[in-house]
């Protein structure tokens, strides 16, 4: 096993999320079978070992407080890219039934072979933009928890991300050093589709300096019909 994995171990301990050696193996080959599609596609421009150890992985898994994560809950990724932070959850919550949602079909191969390769179930991995999937009466409003990462800013992701939430669900964004503008520019957008901020954790990886947070936004009422609008609009013209 990489010296990575045992100090993915080690940073997650810090946040009292204790796995054990099976599980620690499946982050070690997800994180070399990443690398090795690397090799043809572009998945990550993050190749170092331990970057991808703390900067994908140990980063996912900031975002996870048991109480937002009910037994056997829904989850979607939206926009997954790689599978983050979809995969390293699904890990190291086996009763999570995971949605990989994401816009390029090469990015949901990738993943649906990761799925394979890992053995992990009730893992479903979809090719489609946020704002036609979230359209989809079987997405629509059905998951108790849907994440985010590295996608856009607030404003913007909590159109493609919220119309997926049900009703007493919760809406999961990891954001970057600009976390707190992004929060006050997303006020309004998070009002008009129905949600409400509960919890902003600043965050602090192993071994970085930088800037982070995870914002928790509940869900409250339902989204109106009007959102998400047309593939793109979100983008250049936010809420």
């Amino acid at each position: 096993m990489n010296p990575e994995i045992n100090k993915l171990s080690s940073a997650l301990k810090e946040w009292n999320i204790n796995i054990d050696n099976a599980r620690l193996e499946k982050f070690d080959r997800y994180m070399k079978l990443l690398l090795e599609w690397n090799q043809k596609m572009n998945l990550t421009a993050i190749t170092d070992p331990w970057e991808v150890a703390v900067k994908h992985m140990v980063d996912s898994l900031s975002c996870y407080k048991a109480e937002f994560f009910p037994q056997g809950c829904s989850l979607i990724d939206v926009g997954t890219g790689a599978g983050f932070p979809g995969i390293p959850l699904k890990i190291i919550r086996p009763d999570i039934r995971l949605t990989l949602l994401d816009s390029l079909q090469k990015r949901v191969d990738f993943l649906q072979a990761a799925v394979d390769y890992l053995g992990l179930s009730e893992v479903t991995a979809i090719h489609a933009r946020a704002e036609e999937g979230a359209r989809l009466k079987e997405h629509r409003e059905q998951y108790q928890v849907a994440v985010a990462r590295a996608v856009a800013r607030l404003n913007v992701l909590c159109e493609l991300c919220l119309p997926f939430v049900a009703v007493g669900g919760v809406f999961i964004a990891l954001k970057g050093a600009q976390y707190q503008e992004e929060i006050a520019e997303a006020q309004r957008a998070i009002g008009l589709l129905g949600g409400e901020i509960v919890l902003t954790e600043p965050i602090k990886l192993p071994g970085l300096a930088d800037k982070r947070a995870v914002v928790y936004i509940q869900k409250r009422t339902a989204t109106a019909a009007a959102y998400p609008r047309r593939p793109g609009i979100p983008e250049k013209k936010p809420l």
